[in-house]
């Protein structure tokens, strides 16, 4: 997919950092898109010059420098992600420049993939998909009734870090299983605790402590950067399971691979890390954990929805309105 804008256009000019899935429908507007991978900075700051508006992926560091070279006829910024923590708000604001995001089309995506992850992880799914590839299958023959034993999730306590919509949607998904759920967060959420989730408040040390699955999706600030460290990592039980597909930042990775090398936990699941795109390699060396690219919003209805979505917030702005997910 493609578009130019010819250099004689008059319309306000949209710039993609991505190709978008589905076709961005903004009226009276010109949209340009620089390519399918991540650009590198320079050929970010090179295309952002003269753009009314500008759609940004998670990757995209928006700064001083970037918020420069765009110009002052840029009006608003919204970021292909529910998560905005490469936005320097405070430099938007005092530009005058709206932020937004896609909060509610990343939602069931992304509950979908954290389950992918807790299931994989209880069932062992990484040791034995390697293993029926490998030609000990064919060779041994049936397995023993001891071999690849997963972890039961029936009635285990399913610990949610971070009570927002991907939290709850993760949690909804849990009843199915016969789990229990319990939840941290800085304030209480009634629709936690009310029926149909019966979930029950915790503090994060509490819920460590009595979690059989940790499913992370609190949002990454200064207060939540190494939320799951070193330290309360120890209170997990041996048979938890960790996942996070929020930000990889929330948990100090060298303490969680620790913590797996010296078998103090079950397994892992992770879509995000905290140096992306870069994966510590004792992660990648552990059978016991199940890695995905960040791909929580990758299903092609999500997808399109978050254009969707973008479009929405583009053109309210463009069009003097007040968007419908702004966040700056």
């Amino acid at each position: 997919m493609s578009y130019a804008c010819s250099m004689a256009a008059t319309q306000p000019i949209v710039g993609f950092t991505r190709n978008p899935v589905g076709t961005p429908e903004i009226p009276g507007v010109c949209v340009k898109v620089l390519g399918a991978g991540k650009p590198s900075r320079d050929e970010l700051l090179g295309f952002v010059p003269g753009l009314s508006a500008l759609v940004t992926m998670y990757t995209d560091a928006v700064d001083d420098e970037l918020l420069d070279a765009a110009g002052d006829q840029l009006k608003v910024i919204c970021n292909f992600a529910v998560g905005y923590d490469n936005i320097n708000i405070s430099a938007c604001k005092n530009r005058g420049i709206v932020v937004c995001n896609t909060p509610d089309a990343v939602t069931e995506g992304t509950a979908n993939i954290a389950w992918l992850l807790i299931l994989a992880s209880a069932r062992r799914l990484i040791e034995a998909d390697r293993y029926a590839r490998s030609p000990d299958y064919p060779k041994h023959g049936q397995l023993g009734m001891d071999e690849f034993l997963g972890m039961d999730l029936c009635n285990k306590l399913l610990l949610v870090v971070g009570a927002g919509r991907i939290g709850y949607a993760t949690a909804q998904r849990a009843k199915a299983f016969g789990m229990r759920i319990a939840y941290v967060a800085r304030s209480r959420h009634l629709d936690f605790e009310m029926a149909p989730l019966g979930a029950h408040r915790m503090t994060l040390e509490e819920g460590l402590a009595a979690a059989d699955v940790v499913s992370v999706h609190t949002p990454l600030t200064e207060q939540t950067r190494h939320l799951l460290n070193a330290d309360n990592l120890r209170l997990l039980k041996k048979e938890a399971i960790v996942v996070n597909t929020a930000r990889g930042p929330v948990i100090d990775e060298q303490a969680l691979v620790n913590a797996l090398d010296e078998e103090r936990l079950w397994a892992a699941g992770l879509d995000v890390y905290e140096k992306e795109p870069e994966v510590h390699p004792g992660l990648i060396e552990n059978p016991r954990v199940v890695l995905t690219p960040h791909i929580g919003s990758a299903e092609i209805a999500w997808r399109r929805a978050m254009t969707e979505m973008v479009c929405a917030n583009v053109a309210a702005v463009l069009g003097d309105r007040e968007p419908p997910n702004r966040i700056g």
